[in-house]
C-alpha cells in the first residue's frame, strides 16, 4: 500500500460466532485517523480468493458495530451461503487481514435530527448494527428523553447482543440515566417464528399498524415528538416507511431536519 492509498490493512483481533454459519461478528485493529459518527458505515475488502495475499479486490458495506470512542472496529454479518463475500469473513481468524477504507459512509446518524423527544430505533435482523454504535456512544443518552430500541429477528437464537443490551442499564456510566428514569431505555426484541416472554410473535410493521408497538413501549409514535430511525431489510423498510409516512414521519430536506432517516441493511 501507498500513502495515498484509499485504503488501510487491519488486523482481525476476534471473531464471534452468534449462530452457526449465519451470525457472527469480527472485531479488528482500528487507524488512528479513521474517524466516524454512530451509525455510519464501512466498506471492508478481502483479496480475492485465490490470491489470498493479493491487494484486496472484493468490497462489501458494513455498519460500525463499535463506536467512535472505541480504539477498534467491529462488524455484524449475515452468513450469504452463495456469497463471495461473507462466507470468507465468516473464516477470518485472529491475525488475519480485513481492508478498510480511509473514508466512512452514511447518513443514518443523529445529526438528522434535532435533539429532544424519544428516540425510536427500529430494527430487522443485522440492521441492528448502526443502532449498537449509537448506543455504545455517550452522546445519545444525553440528546433524547427515552430510547425505544426494537429487534425484529425470526428466531430467539438470532437476537445478537441481547446480553449487552439489557445489561446497558449497568453501566456505570449510565447509572445516572436510568436512576432518573427507569424506562430511559425500552427494548422489544420480537421473533416471528417463536414466542418470546410477554412479545407478540408478528412482524414489525404489524405492530406499527395495529398500535400495538405503541403500546408495548408504553410510548406514542407521535411526529411532534419521536424521531425514528429505520434499518433493515428492503421490504421491511418499504412497508414502514408508508406506515409512519401516514402518520407524519418524513425525512429531513435541504438542512431542515426530520423526524425519520432511513438505510437498507440485510
Amino acid at each position: 500500500m501507498t500513502e495515498d492509498s484509499k485504503y488501510t490493512r487491519q488486523t482481525v483481533t476476534s471473531v464471534h460466532t452468534w449462530v452457526p454459519g449465519k451470525l457472527f461478528s469480527v472485531r479488528v485493529t482500528r487507524d488512528d485517523a479513521y474517524d466516524f459518527q454512530p451509525g455510519q458505515f464501512a466498506r471492508v475488502g478481502l483479496p480475492a480468493a485465490d490470491d489470498p495475499d493479493g491487494a484486496p479486490t472484493l468490497w462489501r458495506a458494513y455498519s460500525m458495530v463499535s463506536a467512535p470512542g472505541q480504539p477498534w472496529l467491529e462488524f455484524y454479518s449475515i452468513v450469504v451461503p452463495e456469497g463471495l463475500f461473507s462466507p470468507r469473513m465468516a473464516r477470518l481468524a485472529p491475525g488475519d487481514a480485513l481492508y478498510v477504507e480511509k473514508a466512512p459512509y452514511g447518513f443514518l446518524t443523529l445529526e438528522r435530527f434535532a435533539p429532544g423527544g424519544d428516540l425510536w430505533l427500529l430494527a430487522s435482523g443485522t440492521g441492528l448494527s448502526a443502532y449498537l454504535s449509537i448506543l455504545r456512544d455517550p452522546a445519545v443518552w444525553n440528546a433524547y428523553r427515552r430510547i425505544i430500541l426494537v429487534h425484529g429477528v425470526r428466531t430467539a437464537e438470532e437476537l445478537a447482543y441481547r446480553e449487552e443490551i439489557e445489561s446497558l442499564a449497568r453501566r456505570p456510566d449510565l447509572a445516572s440515566h436510568f436512576a432518573a428514569d427507569p424506562r430511559k431505555l425500552v427494548y422489544l426484541p420480537i421473533a416471528t417464528r417463536e414466542a418470546l416472554p410477554g412479545m407478540p410473535q408478528e412482524r414489525l410493521t404489524t405492530l406499527i399498524a395495529d398500535g400495538r408497538l405503541e403500546q408495548l413501549a408504553g410510548q406514542a409514535l407521535d411526529p411532534e415528538t419521536a424521531k425514528i430511525m429505520l434499518c433493515g431489510n428492503p421490504a421491511m423498510l418499504a412497508d414502514a416507511r408508508k406506515l409512519l409516512g401516514e402518520r407524519g414521519f418524513k425525512p429531513g430536506r435541504r438542512g431542515i431536519p426530520g423526524n425519520l432517516a432511513v438505510e437498507n441493511y440485510w
